[in-house]
């Protein structure tokens, strides 16, 4: 890929970010058939797009808050996704408990409502229980006052790895897309930016490159790139952060999810299983800083442990938590709230006087939509041979008819067939990295060989869930990590002590 940027060329787009946004651009933009680049400054999905609630959702919330336009166009897209990534995506059933026997037909009426803007694309019926019925389903929710529930359905992913597997489509229809790469400044032509400079982070040489359009798509850093172009913008971002805990799966033993449709903030509140524990979020709290790797503050931590706390039987402590991961979202901002958890969730775009594109906003179900708008709006500026849209039917890479969810590599899709060549070939790619989980050696060699990793972070956090699920046994593992690495990449000991050194600073931020 780096080997690519010292052609002379002039990109038809150069995207910067490679989080959801920027890979379903440079997916939807080198479908047209547009010499397209990608240019993401750290790892894919490292910031916000790896530290979501793993929902593909229409958001109950903005159906309460009335938004229906997003709230139709979040569940068509949640729908064409589980048709394009049934490997990585898939129906997951939801219960709101209620306490007060008002709640049952109020929520009941606000999801058939949500089952009616899914259309032909909807995943199952939201349907009215009763209190035994909720308990059968839900063996820890408190008893007390119970009077039923709504059993509901959304769908659920896994965000880091759809990351991946949306850069390796995006180079399979011709996009270059490369991690470790940082934009550093803009190049103009008079009043119109005509590329971008750059440095690769990891050896730290330098390219100019020309495009005929530059699209910003860097999430909660689009204000920084705004600046390089015009150092008085005022920004378009208001940062909200959003806190996880995860847990193991004893603290709740079912296959349902749980949403709390009401919190003390007025947000909605969901523990959801997956990867065999379970993820319980989220919050929203205004921020100042944008930081890479955001933490969290301890008034959030108690805030979701106390309404986890009162709608189950089995209480939790901080030291219960295994992990604890953040996120930022970019929020557009207003001049007339302070408050984060009313700004609107739709994407944004503007389009400066210098031809520079910027798409903020949105959330990761809709991130094709917005791909789709961002592509629309730079191939009139570049003036480019006007192309439709072709990825509502295009299937992302490692596309299954029928995975085998059963089956560990199961994520991978049509890829775990390579991995299972790998371990059956060296015996000792077969062993797993932790007995605790099922993660191979093999799929440590895999994401180097095949998924662009260049970090133990890389592998730890995106590839393997594992930083995410259990903190304190990625920190155990990130040795043994680092040393595959170190074979498979040619490094010296030096290097792999300075990879666990930065993995375990880090992971810090991850630990309760």
């Amino acid at each position: 890929m780096t080997a690519r940027l010292r052609e002379d060329k002039i990109w038809d787009i150069i995207i910067i970010g490679g989080g959801a946004t920027g890979l379903g651009i440079a997916i939807d933009a080198a479908a047209r058939g547009y010499s397209t680049l990608l240019l993401e400054k750290y790892d894919f999905a490292k910031g916000t797009s790896s530290r979501s609630t793993k929902l593909v959702h229409g958001g109950v919330r903005y159906l309460a808050q009335g938004n229906i336009k997003l709230v139709r166009e979040a569940l068509r897209e949640r729908g064409l996704l589980l048709k394009n990534a049934p490997h990585l995506t898939r129906k997951q059933a939801f219960i709101v408990p209620s306490y007060h026997w008002w709640e049952k037909w109020y929520y009941g009426t606000g999801l058939k409502l949500y089952d009616l803007l899914s259309g032909k694309l909807g995943i199952g019926k939201t349907e009215i229980l009763s209190a035994p019925t909720v308990l059968q389903r839900l063996p820890v929710a408190e008893k007390k006052g119970l009077s039923g529930g709504i059993g509901y359905y959304d769908g659920q992913f896994d965000d880091a790895r759809l990351a991946i597997n949306m850069a390796q489509t995006a180079v399979e229809q011709g996009a270059v897309v490369i991690n470790y790469m940082s934009v550093t400044g803009l190049i103009k032509d008079q009043k119109h930016i005509r590329g971008v400079e750059v440095m690769d982070m990891l050896d730290e040489s330098t390219y100019r490159l020309k495009a005929k359009v530059v699209i910003n798509a860097t999430g909660v850093f689009v204000d920084d790139v705004l600046r390089m172009e015009d150092p008085g913008s005022p920004g378009m971002v208001a940062p909200s952060q959003g806190v996880h805990i995860v847990l193991d799966k004893k603290f709740f033993p079912s296959d349902t999810a749980l949403m709390i449709p009401r919190t003390a903030d007025g947000r909605v509140l969901f523990a959801v299983p997956w990867h065999n524990r379970v993820v319980v979020g989220t919050t929203d709290t205004p921020v100042d800083q944008i930081l890479p790797e955001p933490l969290p503050f301890r008034e959030e931590i108690s805030f979701i442990i106390y309404h986890f706390n009162k709608y189950l039987t089995s209480d939790i402590r901080e030291s219960d938590i295994r992990s604890i991961f953040t996120g930022l979202r970019p929020l557009v901002k207003s001049s007339n709230t302070g408050n984060t958890s009313i700004l609107s969730r739709d994407h944004t775009i503007v389009v400066s006087t210098g031809g520079l594109v910027t798409i903020t906003g949105g959330k990761w179900t809709t991130y094709r939509k917005m791909a789709k708008d961002a592509v629309d709006n730079a191939a009139f500026v570049a003036k480019l041979e006007i192309k439709l849209c072709t990825t509502d039917k295009l299937k992302i890479h490692g596309w299954l008819s029928a995975a085998d969810d059963g089956d560990a590599l199961y994520g991978y899709g049509s890829d775990a067939v390579h991995i299972k060549k790998l371990a059956a070939a060296d015996t000792s790619l077969a062993e797993k990295i932790h007995p605790d989980f099922p993660y191979l050696i093999a799929e440590v060699v895999w994401a180097i060989r095949e998924e662009m990793a260049m970090t133990v972070e890389d592998i730890l956090a995106r590839r393997l869930r594992l930083l995410f699920l259990d903190t304190r046994i990625a920190m155990d593992v990130a040795p043994a990590v680092a040393r595959i690495m170190a074979g498979e990449m040619g490094k010296d000991q030096l290097w792999e002590k300075n990879e666990v050194e930065k993995f375990m600073q880090t992971a810090q931020g991850y630990l309760p």
